[in-house]
């Protein structure tokens, strides 16, 4: 899958997360999501691991578009650099960046079809 890491290559404003260490969690307020730059995240809900995002994807942009709770939560998997990105931000970037629109797209299909596939269900 390509990834999103170009358009966030000279951010300054990262935030680290050690191996282990809860990003966020299910049922939590969401005001922002994240885009990994560096290391890796697993998404868990209870005790299966949802998906294994590395660097350029994005983690916690379902809550940014259904105006949600959480639905899972982020642990990182090793030591990890995220770009936060609030409502504001992902709302600009996806009106006027397509490329950042499409590859949420992808991201929301990809994982939905993971997720019939776990349960047996076909397209």
């Amino acid at each position: 899958m390509t990834t999103t890491i170009g358009l966030f290559s000279k951010t300054q404003t990262g935030v680290t997360f050690t191996a282990g260490e809860t990003i966020f969690t299910v049922h939590q307020p969401a005001d922002h999501m994240y885009i990994v730059l560096d290391g890796q995240v697993e998404i868990r809900q209870n005790d299966c691991v949802l998906a294994i995002a590395g660097p350029g994807e994005p983690i916690g942009e379902m809550a940014l578009i259904n105006n949600a709770a959480r639905s899972a939560t982020a642990i990182a998997r090793t030591d990890c650099r995220l770009e936060p990105v609030d409502e504001r931000r992902f709302r600009f970037m996806l009106e006027h960046t397509p490329f950042f629109a499409l590859q949420m797209m992808r991201v929301l299909v990809e994982r939905l079809s993971r997720s019939n596939a776990v349960q047996g269900v076909t397209n």
